[in-house]
């Protein structure tokens, strides 16, 4: 691990921009936690150009926190970096494109679309902007605290750069290194990009304005074991007591709460549209366009 501000310019041009968009990706985990780190594999895999920009360890629970980053003193997150490494901000040796920050999810974030990545995409932001998979559930009343969910928002809100947050309830937090890698990080991997496809190929603008998707994944257990096994359904985050129609699907004019369909038997994905101005559902008609791009994949619960 090296100095950020060090970066050598020769070790970046060994590092060819790959085919695909250009994607930003964090989470509230620490930069080397398994489940990020097999999901950036995945996504460079699939052929995108991906910059992790993530805090230096744990940071769950801290919502929209946002502190300029201070001069790390001990060791990152699994030992993944050196203690007293002189700088609030740090990357991998071995490919840059994997970025510690010293602070919180958001401020990860903002560093990544503003500071880092635009080194990688010659002054380009971002075109998308993905957090997580998250250790753990971020459904109805856990939202507003999540710090996956916090990063995703102030992408879409504060940068305009269209945003989803994953989260899995599968717990187990794991080092980036972990061999053999668990099931459930590979299964919540390809879940996670399967998702990041289907709105990538649904074409540009890939969500509307000030929205970001929250997407929760169930337990990978018992039949659950093989991505191709999982159904994903439109739902919501609040449960809309009080709130405007939602848009009509399934027969109905009121989503499910992503809770419900998590935790409905038969592997179902709960993907809720929501409002990153304050962290609830987006309307109707912003639901209806996601409806549009992820049809081909969204099912209706039993």
């Amino acid at each position: 691990i090296h100095n950020f501000k060090m970066r050598p310019a020769v070790l970046l041009a060994l590092l060819p921009a790959a085919q695909g968009i250009r994607i930003i990706h964090s989470n509230d985990d620490g930069w080397a936690e398994l489940y990020t780190r097999s999901f950036n594999e995945a996504l460079v895999a699939a052929g995108h150009d991906v910059v992790l920009s993530a805090p230096a360890e744990n940071k769950s629970g801290t919502s929209s926190s946002d502190s300029e980053p201070a001069v790390r003193t001990s060791a990152c997150q699994y030992n993944s970096c050196p203690a007293n490494s002189n700088s609030p901000i740090g990357f991998n040796a071995t490919n840059p494109r994997l970025n510690w920050v010293n602070s919180f999810p958001v401020t990860s974030m903002r560093y990544g679309i503003d500071t880092i990545s635009p080194q990688f995409w010659n002054g380009e932001k971002p075109e998308l902007a993905v957090a997580g998979p998250n250790v753990g559930s971020n459904l109805y009343i856990q939202v507003p605290f999540s710090g996956t969910v916090g990063s995703s928002a102030f992408a879409a809100k504060e940068r305009k750069v269209p945003a989803i947050a994953f989260s899995g309830l599968s717990g187990g937090t794991s080092a980036w290194n972990t061999t053999p890698v668990p099931q459930r990080s590979l299964v919540y991997a390809q879940l996670a990009s399967k998702i990041v496809d289907a709105i990538i190929n649904s074409g540009k603008p890939y969500l509307p304005e000030d929205v970001f998707l929250n997407v929760n994944f169930p337990k990978v257990e018992g039949k659950c074991t093989d991505a191709s096994n999982f159904k994903f359904v439109l739902s919501r985050i609040n449960l809309g007591w009080f709130s405007a129609p939602d848009t009509k699907t399934c027969g109905s004019t009121r989503l499910p709460i992503d809770a419900s369909v998590v935790g409905t038997d038969g592997c179902y994905v709960s993907v809720s549209v929501g409002d990153a101005n304050d962290k609830t559902t987006a309307p109707a008609e912003k639901q209806a366009v996601v409806l549009n791009k992820l049809k081909s994949l969204l099912t209706c619960l039993p």
